[in-house]
């Protein structure tokens, strides 16, 4: 051992430490390694792999798509909030947009709940032009081809017209759709049933939400590949347009679509990772996360594909002229394929019920954040006021709820776009850039892999080294560099915002960037010296840090 980590030995140790620790081993843990797996790989595997993954692929070259995709599939970075104190806001900033994020993600699950209670009759709603939401005149039984702008599928008009009761813009906001509204409560009771004893309960829940959707995936799969058509969808998918492969941002959607998928920068995998025990193998865990995230895209797009090749078939059309982006494909397009197979009755409600599923694990993870947050900042206070944990849990469901019900209103679907464009797509990269920054480069990789040996009892292999040194941060430097680069507006269909909604999206988006200026604000302000003391002192931990840190480390495990 060093002559200077011998010395520091001798030096008295700060009992803040001890009570630290006492609390910690007094902190609820998984009840095993496997709930913490099907949690995290619930929480990763969520709408994005059903819906955004496929189009992404329909998009941009059917398998030109899946070579990027592959070869990008990255997942080991996770954010230490603390680790860097110039950046301690990055922290906050991963709570502030996961809650933001859940205000809007149940109002999905309120939608699916919707399509489950009316997939049990003897027809489906959505197939046909005989109701009274239908537009005389406009509505066409089946699939129309994305150029015929003359009509509307009875499924689009359907999600439009009966489910959302959309209006012209967000303009007008139409008041309240009171049976999504109920819906939504619906949904927020769940997820507060869900996690209300935390870990403990949440553990057991995923053992059915987060295995029941790849049964359902397997057997639509065997379905599927056996429907007439479904070859041409498939090769589609599989089959690369080899110019695609030479386009820019074909590569950045792909290593976007990772990033999205395994949910970095919200801060749910390290409140799920909180309660693990010390020395759990987290190298190994996010290697079967990352895993089981590319898999389930790759399963979700031959089911996905295999039925656009089936509609293709059926309405006589390319198999390119089919599918749509977004909420679009899930509730419009599937739907109409579902109606058209074999044994409806038993498809319908496994599809839409799978899509809670894996709505609703990323919905725990989301939640959990702010949960586990304020728990941890403010643990006793709220004990003293609430006198129950369970209280926390709920109050913050209902303030998720309370803020989702813009989400339900007629002109709901603007709101969400809006929201779902400024939050997930614009924030996130400005924090997980930061993180990466401070974890990766100011932290470092050496003090990483000290970490990890002292977990694991060996230092990780050079490919974690390598993606925590040189892809991760390259990586990420790209796809910022290329979203500021190919920035533009958000839209819904052929809805154009306005400009005072561009200035709302933007404020949506800095409510969670704006705690890193704040964070390194007070750091500054807080330390005294020169600039370049205070920089030196806030980018950097110093040698008497680290010893120190490596002392209580030592002693306390």
């Amino acid at each position: 051992m060093p002559v200077e980590e011998r010395d520091d030995v001798n030096k008295p140790l700060d009992p803040s430490v001890f009570e630290e620790r006492t609390a910690e081993r007094q902190r609820p843990t998984w009840s095993g390694q496997l709930e913490f797996i099907l949690a995290s790989v619930g929480y990763a595997v969520g709408l994005g792999n059903v819906w955004r993954f496929p189009y992404l692929c329909y998009s941009s070259g059917g398998g030109a798509f899946m070579i990027p995709y592959l070869y990008t599939r990255l997942g080991t970075v996770h954010a230490f909030a603390k680790i860097c104190p110039l950046f301690k806001g990055v922290g906050m900033a991963t709570v502030v947009i996961s809650f933001v994020f859940s205000t809007y993600y149940n109002v999905v699950m309120c939608w699916a709940l919707y399509y489950l209670f009316n997939s049990f009759g003897a027809t489906l709603p959505w197939t046909s032009c005989n109701h009274t939401w239908n537009a005389v005149g406009n509505c066409s039984s089946g699939i129309l081809g994305n150029n015929n702008s003359q009509l509307q599928s009875a499924s689009q008009q359907f999600f439009d017209r009966r489910l959302l009761e959309k209006t012209s813009g967000l303009e007008e906001a139409g008041g309240i759709r009171w049976e999504l509204f109920g819906y939504l409560l619906i949904s927020w009771v769940i997820v507060y049933l869900s996690i209300f004893k935390g870990v403990k309960s949440t553990g057991k829940v995923v053992y059915f939400t987060a295995l029941f959707p790849y049964i359902v995936l397997f057997a639509l799969f065997i379905n599927n590949v056996q429907l007439p058509g479904a070859k041409n969808g498939i090769l589609y998918f599989v089959t690369p347009v080899w110019s695609k492969l030479f386009e820019v941002k074909i590569w950045v959607n792909a290593a976007a679509q990772v990033f999205h998928s395994l949910g970095i920068a919200f801060g749910s995998m390290i409140s799920m990772a909180s309660y693990n025990k010390f020395n759990n193998n987290i190298l190994r865990d996010a290697l079967i996360l990352s895993f089981a995230n590319s898999f389930t895209s790759i399963l979700a797009g031959f089911v996905i594909f295999s039925a656009i090749g089936y509609m293709a078939h059926t309405y006589n059309l390319p198999v390119d002229n089919i599918a749509t982006d977004g909420p679009g494909l899930v509730f419009v397009v599937y739907p109409e394929v579902l109606s058209t197979m074999p044994v409806f009755q038993l498809w319908a409600p496994l599809f839409f019920i799978m899509l809670l599923c894996l709505g609703m694990d990323s919905q725990f993870g989301n939640v959990e954040v702010a949960v586990t947050f304020i728990k941890d900042e403010f643990g006793s206070k709220v004990v003293q006021v609430l006198k129950r944990e369970e209280l926390l849990t709920l109050i913050v469901c209902m303030v998720g709820f309370i803020l989702g019900i813009p989400h339900v209103t007629k002109g709901g679907i603007y709101v969400f776009q809006l929201m779902d464009h400024y939050t997930a797509v614009v924030s996130l990269m400005f924090l997980a850039f930061f993180e990466v920054l401070s974890v990766c480069w100011i932290f470092g990789v050496p003090r990483i892999s000290l970490m990890i040996k002292k977990i694991l009892g060996k230092a990780p292999n050079i490919y974690f080294r390598l993606c925590w040194l040189l892809l991760c941060p390259l990586l990420m430097l790209c796809i910022l560099t290329s979203s500021i680069a190919q920035y533009s507006p958000a839209r819904y269909e052929k809805y154009t915002y306005p400009r005072w909604a561009e200035c709302v999206g933007w404020c949506i988006s800095l409510v969670s960037i704006v705690w890193i200026p704040l964070g390194a604000i007070q750091e500054i302000y807080n330390n005294k010296g020169s600039l370049l003391q205070v920089s030196t002192r806030l980018f950097i931990l110093t040698k008497d840090r680290r010893r120190r840190a490596r002392k209580e480390a030592y002693i306390l495990t």
